[in-house]
């Protein structure tokens, strides 16, 4: 069976943590190494630690499905890509034990189809396992973003991937985030409020050090609502900055005194050896708060307030509220450019990705009435 294990420190070229896939008998699967390492390493094709690592849990599926057919990864057809596939569509993930969702199918082959075609250029194999057919896409009505679809009439697209219903983000109602926050505990609470008023994601979060955090005991609010914080752990590892409210400021500050700090103390007393993280929100043992801890305590509290969705929605509310509020204030104020300023505080490399929540906003405005008010009325209000 193949596994993942992960590159050591000091082993230069090969970067700390790397994805690395053995087969049953632990060897090396070479051209999968190889296309990682150039992907992690070759500068102008070098991607974020994040996205390899996605790429080797891709992969690691994959070679694993050929190991157990007794298959060599340079012999497959597009039916051996499909029949994978298909056992994707028609069984759950061993994992999650759900369905799987199409989406995340068609990221799974489109990165099999990367590795095919890596290994054709470079010459490892003598042709592509799958193909291409052309595909007219309809073009959207007219809008004030007509100018941003650039798609030509007739697309090339993979006859291996299925095709998908678009989702579209949905925000937040007012009571749902009431209820959400009533079901998270310290520091849970706290970082579900950093997400949904400053739209940062799971990855910036728990990346937040204690010296980030500006004192605010000087500071009027009328003067100062907004208080910048520069991020440098970013997707893509892009620096930008956030702007959360002082009263959030002041939550974290409270939380650092009467929850952090206490908490260290705890542990020094109880381990001497016991060193504290510089990350901001620490766990019950006093360690950083991993991305896989903050997902479990989001999940869990999404159930237990019955309200469907992910610490990602978060996100979407955050940017759903500010395009609709700075949509209101241009009305008196025409210089700004609301959809740029979200694109701008998202993190967007593309303000087509930040398009897609102008639809959204359009097709409920009545709901986010709700949650804009909640936004920035009694939540920031209230220190969240």
């Amino acid at each position: 069976m193949a596994r993942i294990v992960r590159a050591l420190e000091g082993h230069a070229p090969i970067p700390a943590n790397l994805p690395i896939l053995v087969d049953e008998d632990q060897a090396i699967i070479e051209p999968a190494f190889a296309y990682l390492l150039e992907l992690a390493t070759i500068p102008g094709r070098s991607h974020a630690a994040e996205t390899i690592r996605t790429y080797g849990e891709h992969l690691h599926d994959w070679f694993d499905s050929l190991e157990q057919s007794r298959t060599g990864w340079n012999e497959v057809g597009e039916s051996q890509i499909a029949a994978w596939r298909n056992r994707m569509l028609g069984h759950p993930s061993p994992h999650t034990k759900r369905p799987y969702a199409r989406s995340t199918i068609n990221d799974r082959v489109r990165t099999v189809c990367r590795f095919y075609s890596w290994a054709h250029q470079r010459g490892r194999i003598e042709e592509l396992p799958f193909h291409f057919v052309d595909v007219r896409v309809q073009q959207r009505r007219q809008s004030m973003l007509a100018h941003l679809d650039v798609r030509p009439g007739i697309v090339a697209a993979n006859v291996l991937t299925v095709s998908e219903h678009e989702r579209l983000p949905r925000a937040l109602r007012a009571d749902q985030l009431r209820r959400l926050f009533g079901a998270l505990a310290p520091p849970y609470d706290l970082m579900a409020s950093w997400a949904l008023v400053t739209g940062m994601r799971r990855k910036e979060l728990c990346a937040l050090e204690l010296f980030q955090v500006p004192e605010t005991a000087h500071l009027d609010i009328d003067d100062h609502p907004l208080i910048g914080v520069g991020l440098t752990i970013t997707k893509g590892d892009k620096a930008r900055t956030v702007y959360p409210p002082i009263r959030l400021l002041d939550a974290t500050h409270r939380y650092i005194d009467e929850v952090r700090t206490p908490l260290i103390r705890r542990w020094r007393r109880a381990d001497r050896s016991y060193r504290a993280p510089s990350a901001l929100f620490l766990n019950s043992w006093g360690r950083s708060v991993s991305h896989a801890r903050f997902t479990a305590a989001m999940s869990a509290a999404f159930a237990a307030a019955a309200v469907v969705g992910t610490g990602h929605w978060l996100r979407h509310t955050f940017a759903m509220t500010m395009l609709a509020r700075l949509q209101i204030q241009a009305r008196t104020t025409p210089e700004i450019n609301p959809l740029k300023v979200v694109q701008v505080l998202l993190g967007h490399s593309s303000i087509s990705s930040t398009a897609i929540y102008l639809r959204c906003v359009e097709m409920h405005s009545a709901e986010l009435e709700e949650s804009v008010a909640y936004l920035y009325g009694a939540l920031i209000d209230d220190g969240c």
